[in-house]
């Protein structure tokens, strides 16, 4: 069963990568924002090595976010993210995992989860 992992995390919290090097990617102090760095470190470690990982990629900050609408036939493009808030979705894991509850608990491991949430969204086939 396929799982998309839909990390949504607020980068204020622990530094999202893409925040490091700013004012607000440092309100977590460094040893606080390594840990968590190596608890997803070993979460990707052992989902690659027990074949459950498929893919993960972190997202850059919605603040190069493209938005496109199209509306009777035009197009329409606006800078930053779909929704206004202060969480943004961070990144995504493609999991291939036996149960729900696999999913659910590889989720749970997500420092995110912590802060914020893991969305665990089933993933369709198309016929």
């Amino acid at each position: 069963m396929k799982y998309l992992l839909l990390i949504h995390s607020n980068p204020i919290t622990w530094g999202h990568p893409s925040f490091l090097n700013t004012e607000e990617g440092k309100k977590l102090p460094k040893k606080a924002r390594d840990a968590l760095a190596d608890q997803l470190n070993n979460l990707l470690t052992e989902i690659h090595e027990s074949g459950e990982l498929i893919n993960a990629v972190p997202l850059d900050p919605p603040a190069k976010t493209r938005v496109v609408r199209v509306r009777e036939g035009v197009r329409a493009t606006t800078d930053g993210p779909y929704s206004e808030a202060k969480e943004q979705l961070a990144g995504v894991f493609l999991i291939d995992v036996k149960t729900p509850e696999r999913a659910e608990e590889i989720a749970a491991t997500i420092p995110e989860a912590e802060f914020v949430a893991v969305e665990v969204r089933p993933v369709s086939v198309f016929d």
